[in-house]
Order: C-alpha cells, then sequence, then structure tokens
C-alpha cells in the first residue's frame, strides 16, 4: 500500500515536470502541434504529422533563439522575448488553475497563486531564452 501511494506521488510529480516544461515551451509546443494537427488533416499519416511536428517545433524554438541573440536593439530583443515568454505566463496560469480546482476554497485565492505561477513560468521562459542565446557554442 505505502508503495503504491508513493509510486503515485512520483508519478503526479512527474508529470507536474512535464507541463512545467511544456509550459515553459509553450508557442514552439503549439506550433508545432498545429503543425502536425494540419499535416495530418492533409493525408500525411500518423509518422508524417510526428515528423512535420517535430520540425516545426525546432524550427520556430530554434528563430526565436536566433533572433533573440542577433538582434542588438533593446527594444526589438524584448518584443522578441515577450513574443516568447507570453504564451508561457498564459500556460502556466492554466496550469496551476487547473492543478489548484478542488484544493483552494477560496477563489481570491487561487486567482493570487494562479497569477504568481504564471509569472513565474513566464520568467522561467525568458531566462531559458536568454541563456540557450548566450553562449552559441553549447
Amino acid at each position: 500500500m505505502i508503495a503504491v501511494m508513493l509510486m503515485s506521488v512520483a508519478l503526479i510529480a512527474g508529470l507536474c515536470v512535464l507541463a512545467y516544461t511544456l509550459a515553459v515551451y509553450a508557442l514552439p509546443f503549439m506550433l508545432s502541434v498545429e503543425a502536425a494537427r494540419m499535416a495530418y488533416a492533409t493525408g500525411s499519416g500518423l509518422i508524417g504529422a510526428g515528423l512535420v511536428g517535430l520540425v516545426a517545433g525546432s524550427a520556430a524554438y530554434g528563430l526565436l533563439v536566433f533572433a533573440f541573440a542577433s538582434l542588438r536593439s533593446p527594444v526589438l530583443r524584448l518584443i522578441v522575448a515577450l513574443v516568447f515568454a507570453a504564451p508561457a505566463a498564459v500556460a502556466g496560469y492554466a496550469l496551476v488553475h487547473g492543478v489548484t480546482g478542488e484544493a483552494m476554497p477560496s477563489e481570491v485565492w487561487r486567482q493570487i497563486f494562479c497569477v504568481i505561477g504564471g509569472s513565474v513560468v513566464g520568467a522561467s521562459a525568458l531566462v531559458r531564452l536568454a541563456d540557450s542565446s548566450i553562449d552559441p557554442a553549447r
């Protein structure tokens, strides 16, 4: 019984890590999902749609990192960073809103935690974008 409880806690923690990672990379992930859906709708099959989605997501992330690293104007870099971080912040807000659905009796505190969660995920997306563009040799 204790082993099952520990396994369920580990599974929930793993799913939270997966959801957080997908929330941080919300823009490239959603672009890859939509590209895969379009490819599947046009008759490419599951494998072809998966490959198209993988290429589209990788290209979207690479383009954002390249644009962030190559632009020198702080205003343009801020715009690229906000394009990357805004969907991540919205996804983080939705993630916390879904997780705290039944756990929070007060709607005010639920919204406070959702805003904090969205802010943390958005800031994490900004940090990951800035970290990957500092050293292009990595």
